[in-house]
């Protein structure tokens, strides 16, 4: 019986030929022994890693010469299934010829990349993700033993969504300044969850610290803080500079609307709040001018002045207002 046969037609389907063909046939399949490496004067390093939420596991060799920390020959073993026979196997490839350390800069989107077809379809589908994933991570087990380091020390961020590399600090960030409010959303921005799931909600494959639902609802309460802390009565409380992110975007658009974007409709213009970043003591604000405004001679000079100067006096002395 043949692979087709067993698991349809339509799974098929979303597999590349890339990956269908590594699956029967793969190019770096095999080991490397202490022989092997010495006779390139090289390093061997074997590097196992399994992935607890499927019960596949890769073997990666490398011959590392040591006066360049260049991979000279990379091959793997795989026990799991074909997706992590492929995965690992297009994994090996891009190893070879690289140094050390860009080899740990090989992601597992990068092996999915590879494996594709075409650029704009996926190799492989969602639910099958995650053993790109595990490629990556027996990279970064294989430089840290190399190196001599703890595998952690390559991760720099917490990762929320493996299967897209995310982090949390994107995601916390993506969803302030584009006020997102749904999975879905955070998907189209980002890529995060549209691959196995598990970083969505509890019930998953993988156990999270933190799941996109969690992110959602952190920037609820933020939001729900941020318009408390503006008061009931319209005036504006606090401190700007200890505000959080959201509530001084909020407090900038209370006094646009107030006291700016009424003289500026007037003559068949507006502006929107695009950021709001610290660069040392300043609050730089960038904006963007729509309608007339954005090719009118004053935006830049006149109109740009009053706009800064109205922020400075009903929020703080420190802000300056940057157009794009």
């Amino acid at each position: 019986m043949g692979i087709d046969s067993l698991i349809g037609g339509t799974i098929w389907d979303e597999y590349s030929n890339k990956v269908t063909n590594l699956m029967n046939n793969p190019q770096n399949m095999g080991e490397i022994t202490e022989e092997d490496a010495e006779k390139m004067n090289a390093k061997l390093i074997v590097a196992d890693f399994g992935a607890e939420s499927c019960g596949d596991a890769v073997r990666l060799y490398w011959a590392v010469d040591p006066k360049t920390d260049t991979i000279l020959e990379s091959k793997f073993k795989s026990f799991g299934c074909g997706t992590a026979i492929a995965s690992s196997d297009t994994m090996a490839e891009l190893c070879r010829g690289k140094t050390v350390d860009e080899a740990v800069k090989i992601t597992n989107i990068d092996v999915e990349f590879a494996m594709r077809d075409h650029a704009d379809t996926p190799a492989v589908p969602p639910q099958k993700m995650h053993c790109s994933v595990m490629a990556y991570d027996v990279i970064k087990k294989a430089a840290a033993q190399y190196k001599g380091v703890d595998i952690n020390s390559f991760e720099q961020e917490v990762i929320v969504c493996e299967c897209a590399r995310i982090s949390l600090s994107t995601l916390q960030e993506v969803i302030r300044i584009n006020d997102l409010t749904t999975v879905e959303q955070i998907t189209d921005y980002t890529k995060a969850g549209a691959f196995c799931k598990s970083c969505i909600r509890t019930g998953g494959h993988e156990i999270k610290d933190v799941y996109l639902v969690d992110l959602l609802d952190e920037y609820e309460k933020e939001k729900l803080s941020s318009k408390a802390s503006l008061g009931n009565a319209g005036a504006i409380t606090g401190d700007f500079a200890t505000m959080t992110i959201v509530q001084r975007i909020k407090a900038v658009d209370k006094v646009v609307d107030e006291n700016i974007r009424q003289m500026l409709v007037m003559d068949g213009g507006d502006m929107e709040i695009l950021d709001i970043k610290e660069n040392g003591e300043n609050f730089d604000i960038y904006i963007r001018y729509l309608g007339s405004c954005s090719g009118c001679a004053s935006s830049s000079t006149g109109t740009l002045f009053a706009i800064e100067n109205i922020l400075k006096e009903k929020l703080s002395d420190k802000i300056r207002v940057l157009p794009l």
